[in-house]
């Protein structure tokens, strides 16, 4: 449900589905835009420019494989990405990449903080953007810059 954690499940989903360790971009492009129909060409394209620049995804050349264990990516029935894998400036994923680049810990241990934050501080009673904050706050990462972006994203929500 969360960027990093989307745009890797989104990734994951054809080499899982197809049992390969490398597929070319034809076979990323058949995947995503015919056999599932989840996106067009162009967006297939931006899919794995930022898989490869959040380094998600190593590429020959040729082929493009993932950088990560498939194992811990669960794949839900009947998954589908959600459109918010194409918005490079969503606050939230920026506030994720910060602080994983200054803790130099992996996206899934600052969201299972995020959500320890949510349900031992605040009784499930704060939203994922504001228990990011606070993460980021313990960790004394800077967050002023995004506090506006991420307020719009939540008055969107409502």
């Amino acid at each position: 449900r969360y960027s990093d954690m989307t745009l890797k499940t989104a990734l994951a989903a054809p080499f899982y589905h197809s049992r390969a360790q490398k597929l070319g971009k034809s076979e990323l492009i058949y995947y995503y835009a015919f056999d599932r129909r989840w996106m067009d060409r162009e967006q297939v394209d931006l899919l794995i420019h930022r898989g490869v620049e959040q380094h998600l995804l190593g590429t020959d050349g040729e082929m493009y494989y993932p950088l990560f264990d498939l194992a811990e990516v669960q794949i839900p029935i009947g998954y589908k990405p959600s459109s918010s894998i194409f918005d490079a400036h969503d606050p939230f994923e920026q506030l994720l990449d910060r602080i994983t680049s200054h803790t130099r810990k992996e996206p899934e241990e600052i969201i299972a903080r995020m959500n320890q934050v949510i349900t031992e501080d605040f009784d499930g009673n704060i939203r994922p953007e504001a228990a990011l904050v606070i993460v980021a706050k313990r960790n004394h990462i800077p967050v002023a810059d995004l506090l506006d972006p991420l307020k719009q994203v939540l008055l969107k929500k409502d």
